[in-house]
């Protein structure tokens, strides 16, 4: 059993999206990160360098979602995962769900949402 941080409800203006429309007005989106990793070191020492700064992890979700754009939420979300296990060589499994409340479809809503589950056996290194 790995432990878990998570950061919720990380909320960023993007353009992402398969319209032209969406493009270049842009919408909103939010982000929620579980990431699993071993806690003990960090328990035991006290110090960031033995967990996941939640800081730099914020930012590298900021960079991509407020970065270039893409037609899809599952291409935002797989590049989230991709960039986290790259940056942080501690985390075992990442779950990242990318958010879009105001996805242009018909009918009434909360939101749009995709979640991914990867471990790092799943990505290459």
């Amino acid at each position: 059993m790995l432990d878990q941080i998570r950061i919720e409800g990380m909320v960023f203006y993007g353009y992402h999206g398969v319209f032209a429309e969406e493009k270049k007005l842009g919408s909103r989106f939010t982000v929620d990160l579980e990431l699993y990793l071993d806690l003990a070191p960090a328990a035991a020492s006290d110090s960031v360098l033995d967990t996941v700064d939640y800081g730099a992890a914020y930012e590298v979700v900021r960079t991509i979602v407020e970065g270039t754009p893409a037609n899809l939420i599952e291409t935002v979300a797989g590049r989230i995962c991709d960039a986290l296990f790259k940056q942080f060589s501690q985390l075992n499994r990442i779950v990242v769900e990318v958010s879009k409340p105001s996805a242009p479809v018909p009918g009434i809503f909360q939101r749009v949402s995709t979640r991914f589950d990867r471990s790092r056996t799943n990505v290459e290194d």
